[in-house]
């Protein structure tokens, strides 16, 4: 790996690896660190880019990320761990799951999509139209960079197919809020496609962990504890 990824790390035992979501970083998960970490040893990572990880010179795309947090295990001698991903770092998730199963005991993944429609149009035209005024003031603003790259995630990717989710045989749990930004019927299709998922519906928005943290973290917990 050409960087190093930025992380925080709390308690002991069995590792739970935390990923954020696009344009956030490991903070987005401060009520879930404590909590946690009771029970686990807590990892929560800034993806390449993101929070204090340096961008480096490779691609800028989910499967990267997910080939960085592969390297980035092996550096810290985690051979498995629970995973839980939140939006773009759920995508990411998903890819290293398709790719590295063997590394992960438990899957735990919060507003995923396996490509953009999955995204209500609502959320994803003014990400578009966004995209599209930086992609033009990167000509004369080196600084719009970081953020143009950021933001052809959400336009571009991830591309997963349902047929891909059928391999899995991961215990896994897929979680969205009832006001989420992915579509309903998106979330339940995923969870549908893999054979040993349990979907949960929460009410609250995309950003349970963060503004619903009691509901979601309860879940989770339940989740692993369950052998």
């Amino acid at each position: 790996m050409d960087i190093k990824l930025n992380y925080m790390e709390q308690g002991s035992g069995f590792p739970l690896v935390l990923l954020h979501g696009n344009g956030g970083d490991h903070t987005y998960f401060e009520h879930q660190m404590a909590p946690f970490s009771a029970h686990y040893r807590v990892i929560a990572v800034d993806t390449r880019g993101h929070g204090e990880s340096p961008r480096g010179e490779a691609p800028f795309t989910l499967e990267q990320f997910a080939q960085d947090l592969k390297d980035f295990l092996d550096e810290l001698g985690i051979e498995k761990c629970h995973l839980l991903g939140f939006s773009d770092g759920g995508n990411i998730a998903l890819l290293f799951a398709l790719q590295y199963p063997q590394y992960i005991d438990k899957l735990i993944l919060n507003g995923a999509n396996l490509d953009p429609s999955g995204v209500k149009r609502t959320t994803q035209l003014p990400i578009e139209l966004g995209w599209a005024s930086l992609k033009v003031r990167s000509h004369f603003d080196p600084t719009a960079q970081p953020k143009l790259e950021r933001m052809e995630l959400m336009v571009h990717q991830p591309h997963i197919s349902l047929l891909e989710l059928r391999k899995l045989r991961l215990p896994t749990l897929v979680v969205a809020g009832d006001r989420d930004m992915i579509k309903e019927a998106h979330t339940r299709a995923i969870s549908a496609s893999i054979p040993t998922s349990r979907l949960s519906i929460l009410p609250g928005t995309h950003f349970l962990a963060r503004d619903q943290w009691e509901a979601f973290n309860a879940l989770v917990l339940e989740f692993l504890a369950k052998g």
